[in-house]
């Protein structure tokens, strides 16, 4: 209950208009801002130092340029201009161009037509680099919208496209199976939003369940399947049915946020498995932030006292471990 009320806490600050003017005067600021802990830059140069320093580290990578629910169209066609230039940057850099998008930064909200036209140009772009676009999954109200413009593109032959699906979601099994169904390729993550309890699990016991049973489902009939967690019990248990199944590491990747339980991405590395880090970058950084914070609340605590050290003019201090 204690975990629900603290992440119901954080999604609702993440709103505050007040709130976000206050930390963005801090948290980006120079190398040591509290917020690059999880977030790899404003700028896309910024990013592009984030993802090569990745690359020679062993790890993959998808970049994220943050965004989302925009007010015009204006700004989203200007939101697809802003990703067909992260494509070549990244391409002429000669890293992988992996990319990911939320549906709303495209004009989700505004025009369904203009959305997928601004996704299909970012499809075209990437394909001609090699590149692969994934869908992010938001809130559950546009998952219905996200689906149908993600099928769309996919029976036009725009096959360099994935998506995420969010297992809180009472919905999510059905979903997983028509998705794999197409021959599509699913990031199968826990969710991050906050949702009724008739649309979604509400405590973490439930969630962690969900994830559960639907890890052999992805591994055993999905393409290129991504388990992004950074939980060690859904990591274990995704090894296990690997090994069984005899499903090598080759087969699947785990995906993991920037900055979040680097030692286990090292540790996987180490073993073998291909870890993916999701590198989000941009000005519109804070709804992201807060729904960091309001997964694992124990970083308020880092970011408080950084926020005391920036004002007093102290050293920075270090973030608490990850265990």
């Amino acid at each position: 209950m204690r975990d629900a009320l603290s992440r119901t806490f954080f999604l609702a600050l993440a709103r505050s208009a007040l709130l976000k003017a206050g930390a963005s005067r801090y948290g980006m600021r120079g190398p040591d801002g509290f917020a690059r802990r999880f977030v790899g830059g404003e700028t896309l140069n910024e990013a592009m130092g984030v993802v090569q320093d990745l690359d020679r580290q062993g790890f993959t990578h998808t970049l994220n340029y943050l965004g989302e629910h925009v007010a015009s169209p204006d700004v989203a066609r200007r939101a697809a201009g802003d990703y067909l230039e992260i494509i070549e940057r990244v391409g002429a850099a000669g890293l992988p161009c992996k990319i990911s998008v939320k549906l709303s930064q495209l004009g989700l909200e505004l025009d369904r037509a203009l959305c997928a036209d601004n996704l299909r140009r970012i499809l075209a772009a990437a394909g001609e680099r090699d590149g692969f676009v994934r869908i992010d999954m938001e809130g559950s109200a546009t998952v219905d919208a996200t689906l149908g413009i993600f099928e769309a593109v996919w029976n036009e032959g725009l096959r360099n496209v994935g998506v995420v699906l969010q297992a809180y979601l009472h919905r999510t099994e059905a979903d997983l199976r028509r998705v794999l169904a197409l021959g599509a390729r699913v990031r199968l993550c826990k969710g991050a939003y906050k949702e009724p309890s008739g649309v979604a699990y509400q405590d973490r016991a439930h969630v962690d369940d969900a994830f559960l049973s639907l890890i052999p489902v992805l591994l055993a009939e999905g393409h290129a399947p991504a388990i992004a967690t950074h939980d060690r019990q859904a990591i274990d248990a995704a090894c296990r049915f690997a090994e069984q199944r005899g499903i090598g590491p080759d087969r699947f990747e785990f995906q993991m946020l920037f900055g979040v339980r680097r030692d286990l991405q090292a540790e996987l590395r180490d073993r073998g498995y291909p870890v993916r880090v999701y590198v989000p970058f941009g000005r519109e950084w804070f709804p992201y932030f807060m729904r960091r914070l309001a997964e694992r609340p124990a970083n308020v605590a880092f970011v408080a006292r950084s926020l005391l050290r920036e004002r007093k003019g102290d050293p920075p201090v270090s973030p608490p471990s990850r265990r």
